[in-house]
């Protein structure tokens, strides 16, 4: 039977067979987002420390250094660790199977290669028991076919997300990627306050989680698994989750609720499978956004407009 036309740009990840690349690319990334929160200043909602999309992988964007600036990009292309400072600087580090601990090394050595001082916190946020960056030997996998895998993929999320963000007026986050949880994700808010939050994230300050989640937020992601869900998947859930809220009928048929996590989940095969991947998660978008809204009676009418179009400016 031939592929599906959309095999290419939505491809299987399944978690069992990449799940050591997975954890260690995950710290990775937690090395150099550190690089970024330790030089950029402090934005609402953390949102200064994320990467980015590239056209081959994932990016820190411009990290200010004075005068100059860093810019780090993971290469899922060439599987290259690229440090490029403006005054036109180039180190590289190779992605390939070594150790958090080798890489963590690498990285600072190119770093202070290029004269660019900066110290970071080398225990790995948002997960229990880290082993400290310098010291970690037990994370040592990379398949480059599997990170490349995944960097398509959140290419094509990506996409979709940031179409879906265009059809709101109210305060909403850029599309990006957390290292922390190792997720894309996009927010919508209503402009409300929120309650305090409880905190209690493994090695996150209670005072960060607290900033995070100021304000109500419906906010939806893709994860590629981990933990108790051994899949990838798509997320959305409401913060605080207003009464019914869990109840409020998603789509597509795929969509369920999760007691565990405590949020609407869509497994990523699902879309991959479906006949209109884009349709699949779009619907799956829309419908957790409304169940958030509709429950916590959002001003709906003063936040949504139309979808955006190329070219063509909204209608007032």
């Amino acid at each position: 039977m031939p592929a599906a036309p959309h095999a290419e740009a939505w491809p299987a990840l399944p978690y069992a067979a990449w799940k050591d690349t997975c954890a260690t690319l995950h710290l990775w990334t937690q090395i150099v987002g550190k690089v970024r929160l330790a030089q950029t200043p402090w934005q609402n909602h953390s949102w200064h420390v994320a990467l980015y999309l590239s056209a081959r992988g994932l990016t820190t964007s411009p990290i200010p250094f004075g005068a100059r600036t860093l810019e780090i990009e993971f290469d899922f292309i060439d599987h290259v660790l690229w440090l490029r400072a403006s005054d036109g600087h180039v180190r590289q580090v190779m992605l390939k199977p070594q150790s958090v601990a080798a890489f963590h090394a690498e990285v600072m050595a190119a770093r202070s290669e290029l004269g660019l001082s900066v110290r970071i916190n080398e225990t790995p946020s948002e997960i229990a028991d880290g082993i400290r960056f310098s010291e970690d030997q037990v994370h040592a996998s990379y398949d480059p076919e599997y990170a490349h895998r995944f960097w398509r993929i959140l290419m094509q999320v990506h996409r979709v997300f940031s179409l879906f963000r265009t059809a709101f007026l109210g305060k909403t986050s850029p599309v990006h990627f957390f290292w922390g949880s190792f997720d894309l994700a996009v927010t919508r808010f209503s402009g409300r306050r929120a309650p305090t939050h409880p905190g209690g994230v493994p090695n996150l300050p209670d005072s960060v989680a607290q900033e995070a989640y100021s304000h109500e937020v419906s906010s939806a992601g893709f994860w590629p698994g981990g933990g108790p869900i051994d899949y990838a998947a798509f997320y959305s859930y409401a913060y605080p989750a207003a009464e019914g809220f869990a109840s409020e009928p998603v789509k597509p048929a795929a969509a369920f609720w999760s007691k565990e996590l405590g949020e609407f989940l869509l497994p990523y095969d699902a879309v991959r499978t479906a006949d209109d991947p884009d349709g699949a998660l779009m619907d799956f978008l829309r419908s957790t956004y409304e169940a958030a809204a509709n429950t916590g009676r959002w001003d709906r009418a003063a936040l949504e407009c139309d979808i955006g179009v190329p070219r063509v400016a909204r209608r007032l």
